[in-house]
């Protein structure tokens, strides 16, 4: 019966490993790296630091490449931990995860090719302020993609936060934060298809929404896995 019960909670904590690994690597990306390379609006500005920082450029798109590792293994192990709670939700959520990884895989050509135009690579007819508009082209087209991706990063917390709710050894609570969350991502995203240029003192805070969630059950089953007992 004690091996029984010790399978779900390394499960659980493996799970919990690998959430954490894809928020660090998907954090690099996604945050840091534009922080350092990106000037809005300025491609001049941008060019010449993407040209000074290649490395970091290319690091990021290393980084962002684990992180779909990354997430393709957690969501496996989250479906052997939730299969026998619902064996058709936890289906949902692998695929809803499995769909978007060819998607997030395919859209760094995007930061790729601007490195190739700026370095003279390709498109060697052009001149600089032409190369310089090309490249930020590219480089907004990527950042496009990944907002549209953000409802698909919603859509898989729902089934998520489904199990965790019914599950009975983890707390429910996780659960509706992971729903909340889901909800958060997918108002983001229709936000910015809708009203590009709106924004709100709510706006500033949609963020948390996912954010308190995903972090929260991070968090749970990287320290506490599952809890010992399922309820009768």
């Amino acid at each position: 019966m004690e091996e029984k019960m010790t399978a779900p909670k390394k499960t659980a904590r493996i799970a919990g490993l690998f959430y954490l690994l894809m928020t660090i690597t998907g954090a690099y990306d996604t945050a840091w790296v534009p922080s350092h390379l990106f000037v809005k609006g300025n491609a001049a500005a941008t060019a010449e630091k993407v040209l000074a920082n290649e490395y970091i450029l290319r690091t990021g798109i290393v980084s962002q490449l684990l992180a779909n590792i990354f997430f393709v293994l957690l969501v496996l192990y989250l479906y052997r931990l939730f299969k026998t709670v619902n064996e058709s939700q936890a289906k949902l959520m692998l695929a809803l995860v499995l769909v978007q990884i060819p998607i997030a895989v395919l859209i760094e050509v995007f930061k790729i090719t601007p490195l190739m135009i700026l370095k003279g690579e390709t498109m060697k007819t052009l001149g600089p302020v032409q190369k310089q508009d090309l490249a930020m082209l590219f480089l907004d087209i990527h950042g496009y993609a990944v907002s549209i991706l953000e409802i698909f990063w919603g859509l898989w917390l729902i089934p998520f936060g489904r199990l965790v709710y019914k599950s009975g050894f983890i707390p429910k609570i996780f659960g509706v934060l992971l729903i909340v969350g889901s909800i958060g991502y997918m108002t983001e995203c229709l936000k910015f298809l809708l009203f590009p240029t709106y924004h709100s003192f709510v706006t500033d805070y949609i963020g948390l929404s996912y954010a308190v969630g995903e972090l929260s059950i991070m968090l749970w089953l990287l320290i506490k896995g599952v809890k010992s007992e399922k309820p009768a």
